[in-house]
C-alpha cells in the first residue's frame, strides 16, 4: 500500500515534504525500514526487545505516583 499525499493548491513543496514525513514516521514506515536494512537474528531480537521492556518497566516504577 504506497503512501499518497496530495499537494494542495499553492501549497509550497517543503509543506507536502512534511507532511509526507509526518505520515511516514506515524505509520512507523521508516523504522520498519531500517529495522529491516540487515538480518537480526532471533536471540538478538529477543534481547533487543527485553532490553526495551526492561527500560520502560524502570521508567514506569521510577515515576509511578
Amino acid at each position: 500500500m504506497p503512501i499518497e499525499i496530495k499537494i494542495r493548491k499553492n501549497e509550497p513543496v517543503d509543506r507536502a515534504l512534511r507532511r509526507l514525513k509526518k505520515k511516514l514516521d506515524r505509520e512507523n514506515i521508516i523504522k520498519d525500514v531500517r529495522a529491516k536494512r540487515y538480518y537480526e537474528k532471533p536471540c538478538e531480537r529477543r534481547r533487543r526487545k527485553n532490553k526495551v521492556m526492561a527500560f520502560t518497566a524502570m521508567l514506569r516504577a521510577r515515576y509511578e505516583n
